[in-house]
């Protein structure tokens, strides 16, 4: 792939691209489309100078902009309460833009409008992808499938971490970033500052819906105009006892009479049901079968929805569970359903042996700590191996075409069977309808002014 210098850069430009006023127009679609993006995003994510990866990163955001894709809150649509309809929300960590293809492949073919791209605070850490890298990735994939219409980008799990002294200021700052990167939705789990010490579930969850609140302020007071960025909260963390009905309410009266009437608050509550993130690896390195608790899931998020005019629960960590489970999901006003482990092991099971075992050897050697005394090579290495993709993320660019190819197929024939089971195909019109363009123009880099 061209490593682009100034000079080159500014070369494959011409006749492709016109920028004028600080505006991109593209000329050459077909180019574009069939060759030039695929370079442009390289050079984003892997160019050694600062200044052409964040020129070529202005570039594919205000080429979709031209292309008709732009950066989306899904607030208004969840405002609704959609029926029906389980929102699937896809964490991507390795192989983001070939992804990326795959998931707007899947959904131009079922006219999907309901779907968010997403990566949490942790997987942005270990896999090497800022907020900007991103979701300039998912732009990029964008265009090459020829998307048009909204695109939903969230940052998932922005997680306070209570051993980081006044961690609070560090999410400040990760938000910011992530709002200037096109980050219009947001989930704050403040569920680890939950103190079970105390004699009662409000007291319990007061450190929870405090921060939850101040930082609902915060963003409120530096979104850009005309978007209201779509905020969900947590109440349990992921893979601890399941959530109650008063941890529910204690938590959404004690977060509203924080936040104050005056600003918009919460869409959506992540509960804890049963689930894992990555599930339950047995010494094998097979995952072990769970019981999600839907009693649960329906009846916390029936209460969200009527009683707190919330479009739903989440549900977290649940790629791994059966696909015969995933149409019970819009059945038990679950709004969105978070999916990352299944479409990672996919990736792991196509890639050629030999970068497979070069990435097992470096996490033996580098992620030793993290394994238990009681854990197999196998259940180590099946749970650590998503941090293998930011060390050799130059290595999974470099994967012939025809390795990639076979990940995008496959992960389409996946997408397109949860799709469809979550109720998202043809959700395109009632998206479109509800969202529209709000474009927040960013000054020209000084190397794209020659």
């Amino acid at each position: 792939m061209m490593v682009y210098s100034k000079d080159s850069l500014l070369s494959d430009l011409s006749g492709s691209l016109e920028i004028e006023k600080g505006r991109v127009s593209v000329r050459n679609r077909e180019r574009v489309k069939k060759e030039l993006i695929d370079r442009l995003i390289y050079n984003a994510c892997l160019n050694p100078e600062e200044e052409i990866r964040d020129a070529v990163r202005w570039l594919i955001r205000e080429m979709a902009r031209d292309l008709g894709i732009f950066p989306a809150s899904i607030f208004a649509y969840y405002s609704e309460k959609p029926e029906n309809l389980s929102v699937p929300a896809i964490n991507i960590r390795g192989l983001t833009y070939d992804v990326g293809r795959a998931v707007f492949s899947s959904a131009k073919a079922g006219n999907i409008g309901a779907f968010i791209f997403e990566i949490a605070r942790s997987e942005m850490e270990y896999t090497y992808q800022e907020p900007a890298e991103y979701s300039t990735l998912i732009m990029a994939a964008g265009i090459k499938e020829g998307w048009a219409g909204p695109v939903f980008i969230q940052g998932d799990h922005f997680q306070i971490r209570k051993k980081i002294e006044n961690d609070i200021e560090n999410v400040k700052g990760l938000i910011k970033k992530a709002i200037e990167a096109g980050f219009y939705n947001l989930d704050l789990d403040t569920s680890t500052l939950v103190d079970l010490s105390q004699p009662n579930v409000y007291e319990q969850q007061r450190k929870n819906f405090e921060t939850a609140a101040e930082l609902t302020r915060y963003i409120r007071s530096i979104e850009p105009k005309e978007i209201t960025v779509s905020l969900g909260g947590e109440i349990g963390e992921i893979g601890k006892q399941n959530s109650t009905e008063e941890e529910l309410r204690e938590y959404l009266k004690g977060y509203r009479e924080s936040l104050g009437k005056e600003l918009i608050g919460i869409s959506k509550m992540a509960i804890q049901t049963g689930t894992a993130h990555g599930g339950v690896v047995l010494p094998d390195g097979s995952i072990a079968a769970v019981k999600l608790d839907f009693d649960t899931l329906s009846k916390l998020g029936k209460i969200a929805r009527d009683d707190y005019n919330l479009a739903g629960c989440v549900q977290h960590g649940a790629s791994t569970l059966p696909l015969e489970l995933f149409d019970k999901f819009p059945s038990s006003c679950t709004i969105e359903v978070h999916l990352a482990t299944e479409y990672q092991n996919i990736t792991y099971e196509l890639i050629p042996e030999g970068l497979r075992e070069e990435v097992y050897a470096y996490l033996r050697t580098h992620c030793l700590s993290e394994k238990k005394e009681t854990d197999t090579d196998e259940q180590f290495i099946y749970k650590a191996r998503k941090k293998g993709f930011g060390p050799f993320k130059e290595k999974f660019w470099g994967l012939d075409e025809e390795v990639k190819v076979k990940i995008r197929d496959r992960l389409v024939e996946v997408f397109n069977f949860t799709f469809s089971k979550l109720g998202a195909k043809n959700t395109k019109e009632a998206i479109l309808q509800l969202i529209k363009p709000v474009y927040q123009q960013k000054p020209i880099p000084e190397l794209l002014k020659r």
